[in-house]
């Protein structure tokens, strides 16, 4: 263990901020890793499958937690924030905010204790689609598998109950937001990412109608864990999906909205009809399309799924989304700029595949950093000693953020090295 030598912060604890700290762990080096969720994960571990293997998240994620588990050098703060960033190269002061979990140990509570509350709260794992309890656990695969809880959530009633059954010492209701000082030689930024606000998509009903949905929505549907339990059923009413629409580019490479290309939503859109065709043999699946963007030997999944007679992909924008007030059915107005036809067409439900925005473009890092116009930050900074991995940087997919965070890792040690 390299102790003379200061830490590396890694900001984000999602894939990329996960690899980045094995990756320099593994060879000597200590780090502290913040995340602002319970868990770590980040929005992959959402994820009910990757493209183009379909295997589940889970897979690589259970590896990247034994490593963490198995190396002490490795420090976590989840619930956490860094709220303060000073210093230069080899020499960085920070300030981190932890937020009170109010439970105290990792297997104090169980299901049984969360049974006997009414309090809810909805449940921000799988994008508000159902409700957990106040005191609830993140997910099925939650590192560190601690519950949490959500103490404006909870009744005065439910108060009472929780103090009466959770074992002595596994709460602490007083529990209060706690401050580190630390000194570290590098910092990698791997903040991730967030969907496109469909609020903002008007006129193709986001945040509007209950039967149009996003693309990370849909993963949640269509996981084990999710809300539904992987059935793929309508929001409004539970009926079982037979005739499904994927709106491609919804909002991206719109001036009014994201002019870039986020470079996975169509291969995640194709996968998700994949879900959809295991799940029913009869149902009928249409993707509307500007242009279909697969990488390399992702061209073969594409390539697959045009096989499907059940699978239509349809070139042209939609312009725009209606609901049938009886049905709650959605029609959709869209060119199709092959056959220049105009198309008016009804379906059960819509799934907007929405774009990659960086959590940088709302939530700056406290220290003066290069952003791009979308609020990436800028992979080119001059700043040394802070390296930007994944998402943070770009919208890429999970095998190119793997291989950037190993680099950015590569970069906090150099720069450590220097400072030897």
């Amino acid at each position: 263990m390299k102790a003379d030598v200061k830490p590396i912060l890694v900001i984000g604890g999602g894939i990329a901020g996960m690899t980045a700290a094995v990756e320099a762990a593994e060879v000597g080096y200590r780090v502290i890793l913040v995340e602002k969720e319970a868990y770590l994960g980040g929005r992959v571990v959402r994820m009910n499958r990757y493209f183009p293997k379909m295997c589940p998240p889970t897979c690589g994620f259970e590896i990247n937690v034994r490593r963490i588990k198995q190396n002490p050098r490795i420090t976590i703060h989840t619930m956490a924030t860094v709220e303060e960033i000073t210093g230069e190269a080899g020499d960085f002061k920070a300030k981190i905010l932890k937020k009170p979990r109010y439970v105290t140990g990792e297997y104090a509570i169980d299901e049984s204790m969360t049974e006997k509350l009414t309090s809810e709260r909805a449940d921000d794992f799988n994008y508000g689609m159902n409700q957990t309890k106040a005191l609830y656990s993140p997910h099925d695969m939650a590192y560190p598998p601690a519950y949490v809880l959500d103490k404006e959530a909870l009744s005065e009633t439910d108060t009472s109950t929780i103090t009466k059954t959770c074992p002595d010492g596994a709460l602490d209701l007083n529990m209060t937001e706690e401050k580190i000082n630390i000194k570290v030689g590098a910092i990698i930024v791997a903040t991730g990412w967030q969907p496109y606000d469909v609020a903002r998509l008007d006129n193709l009903g986001g945040g509007q109608f209950p039967n149009v949905i996003t693309n990370v929505m849909m993963e949640r549907l269509a996981a084990k864990g999710g809300p539904t339990g992987g059935e793929i059923v309508r929001p409004s009413d539970g009926k079982k999906v037979e005739n499904i629409a994927f709106v491609q580019c919804a909002g991206s490479r719109d001036e009014n909205h994201l002019p870039y290309c986020s470079a996975v939503c169509c291969m995640a859109s194709l996968k998700q009809a994949r879900y959809i065709r295991e799940q029913n043999e009869n149902a009928k699946v249409t993707i509307f399309y500007i242009d279909i963007r697969t990488i390399g030997s992702l061209e073969k999944f594409y390539y697959d799924m045009l096989e499907d007679q059940n699978v239509s992909l349809i070139k042209g924008k939609v312009a725009q989304i209606n609901q049938e007030p009886e049905s709650n059915d959605l029609i959709l107005d869209v060119e199709d700029t092959l056959s220049r036809e105009n198309l008016h067409q009804k379906f059960d439900m819509v799934v907007l595949a929405t774009g990659m925005v960086p959590n940088t473009a709302d939530v700056k890092i406290p220290f003066e950093l290069n952003y791009d116009d979308y609020g990436f930050i800028d992979g080119a900074t001059d700043i040394d000693g802070i390296y930007a991995a994944g998402c943070a940087k770009h919208p890429c997919d999970v095998s190119r953020v793997t291989k950037d965070s190993t680099a950015a890792a590569l970069k906090a040690i150099q720069c450590l090295n220097r400072g030897e």
